[in-house]
């Protein structure tokens, strides 16, 4: 019997111990008022707040494909002139480079000559049809005047639209006008992103020249995996950060939720920002986001009154102040979840609403 009672007694002692290890020595911490205000600490009160259960997701800041230009030759040719940098911004149908080849040049003598050849042709298939009427002329003949003519007007247009997709005005070869160089314009209005050739370098239709995104219609471009897409709805609140330029959070809103799943076994969110006019968001830059699928009302207190010690979350709750002397006590707490910088607690008999806490400063007296 007294082995046992010895037994015991040891137990408890070893849970005493163990649960003084866990909260330290001494759960109390006192502070002069003069140290709290020179450190520049802050007091906050746990109170019921609205919180958002929320999907973590990645992604990226996109625009329409309508909006995202690539700038290409539809002829070969040689650079003459390209004043453009990236990050200048150019309006639709602005001359972005000048193009030189003397194939221009004969592109524009041929659509000359079977110009001038289509009136005759015209007269004479006109002249045969008039002859055929009245019986005058064999079929053979009024069959080669009409191929003739046919030919030539097909040729003519072909070559028309060569030179007006090369922004050479037909009009103007018919005038005598001959040039040897062809001018790229501005399929959108936008920045530029892009440039990938100098002065000289020589450009085939399927070199990409330019590169202009127009940043006015930017949205976000998520990726959410398959077990949590049942709970994205169109309309539902995102929140986002940038973590690679800015600690700030922005808002945007669920507009439309893809039907089909990648390789990756991720569903494409399209989201809408809100406020973007007044934020120098970019394409391509990465996001962290939470997308908001339903709301409930939790204990909560700022996210920085919060300390991880060990692998615990403790606060300091203020039990008095007295004489110029702040006294906090240590106390463990259970995070709920966390949304706008604000942490849901497990409330408790020690803990609940109106509870002072200290919120900034408490890292450094827990640590330290």
């Amino acid at each position: 019997m007294a082995l046992a009672l010895m037994a015991c007694g040891d137990e408890k002692q070893t849970a005493v111990t163990s649960e003084e290890t866990a909260l330290g020595p001494n759960t109390q911490i006192q502070i002069k008022e003069a140290q709290f205000e020179r450190n520049e600490m802050h007091l906050g009160t746990l109170q019921k707040r609205p919180f958002q259960e929320v999907v973590q997701v990645n992604g990226m800041i996109d625009v329409p494909p309508e909006n995202r230009a690539v700038v290409n030759a539809p002829m070969g040719g040689y650079i003459k002139t390209t004043p453009f940098l990236i990050g200048d911004v150019v309006r639709k149908g602005q001359v972005l480079v000048t193009l030189e080849n003397p194939e221009f040049v004969a592109l524009q003598q041929s659509f000359l000559e079977i110009h001038e050849q289509l009136g005759y042709l015209k007269a004479e298939y006109e002249r045969q049809q008039t002859m055929k009427a009245e019986n005058i002329t064999s079929q053979k003949s009024f069959l080669m005047a009409e191929s003739a003519y046919r030919t030539a007007v097909a040729k003519h247009n072909g070559l028309q639209k060569q030179l007006q997709m090369i922004h050479i005005s037909p009009d103007r070869v018919i005038a005598g006008e001959i040039t040897g160089v062809a001018r790229i314009y501005a399929p959108i209005s936008g920045s530029i992103t892009k440039v990938n050739v100098t002065k000289g370098s020589y450009v085939s239709p399927a070199t990409e020249i330019m590169e202009i995104i127009d940043n006015d219609h930017i949205h976000l471009e998520l990726s959410v995996f398959e077990k949590d897409i049942m709970q994205i709805k169109k309309g539902q609140k995102i929140n986002f950060r940038i973590p690679e330029a800015s600690n700030d959070s922005y808002k945007a809103e669920v507009h439309l939720v893809g039907t089909s799943i990648d390789a990756k076994r991720t569903i494409k969110v399209h989201g809408h920002l809100e406020g973007k006019d007044e934020h120098r968001f970019l394409t391509g830059m990465f996001v962290d986001a939470a997308i908001s699928t339903s709301a409930k009302e939790g204990l909560g207190i700022a996210s920085q009154a919060i300390v991880n010690e060990g692998g615990t979350n403790f606060i300091l709750v203020l039990l008095d102040k007295k004489d110029g002397v702040y006294t906090f006590e240590k106390k463990k707490v259970t995070a709920l979840s966390e949304y706008m910088g604000f942490t849901e607690i497990q409330p408790s008999e020690a803990i609940g609403q109106g509870t002072q806490v200290l919120v900034e400063g408490a890292f450094h007296l827990i640590v330290e």
